[in-house]
């Protein structure tokens, strides 16, 4: 074989290892939210709750100490809905199920779709804030002039008092954000214009 003809295979080689790292990149890129995402659900990293089933919340036994968990409601500046908890504060017993009831109102003359984000803080309780049931589950639709009561069931896992780093927190804060789904919204209300 010549030396131009091993030039031209190793220029081959070379450009086909660079199509597969581009090709490689590009799959981490489109596969980097998810996988954040997973991450954080997995390991309650930057204040991400944990999420259970009725099942795996029955196999936890609460323990005579309690915290307190404040709750916090906020809307985008795009979404006109009233949002906030029914009650601002709770003092619980680690373990034990308990019960937040947060309330939104669609103030606008169309149905609108919510989608609540939301956080733990401080961050490094977010890994033993469990909840079981919440509206943030999945996304909301609020009728023109709706009010709607949307319930939180949730536990603060006991095992918060073997963290070094967690064990005296005396109050954890529940927090959410709703935004608006345009395209959801978009959509509602075109059900609502054809059904007329």
């Amino acid at each position: 074989m010549t030396a131009a003809a091993l030039s031209v295979s190793r220029n081959r080689r070379v450009a086909f290892y660079a199509a597969g790292m581009a090709l490689a990149m590009l799959a981490l890129g489109w596969a980097s939210v998810p996988l954040y995402r997973m991450f954080c659900q997995a390991t309650g990293w930057g204040g991400t709750t944990m999420r259970v089933s009725e099942a795996q919340a029955a196999t936890v036994k609460a323990v005579a100490q309690t915290i307190s968990v404040r709750f916090d409601g906020n809307v985008d500046h795009d979404l006109p809905w009233k949002f906030g908890p029914e009650q601002v504060t709770q003092a619980v017993r680690l373990g034990e199920r308990s019960l937040a009831i947060y309330r939104a109102k669609n103030l606008s003359d169309k149905p609108i779709v919510g989608r609540a984000s939301f956080n733990v803080v401080p961050e490094q309780a977010g890994k033993y804030f469990t909840k079981i049931q919440c509206f943030c589950f999945t996304e909301q639709t609020l009728k023109p002039g709706e009010e709607v009561r949307m319930p939180v069931t949730y536990y603060v896992d006991p095992s918060i008092l073997e963290d070094m780093d967690a064990r005296d927190i005396g109050q954890i804060t529940l927090s959410y954000s709703f935004h608006q789904d345009k395209e959801a919204s978009r959509k509602a209300l075109d059900r609502v214009a054809s059904a007329r």
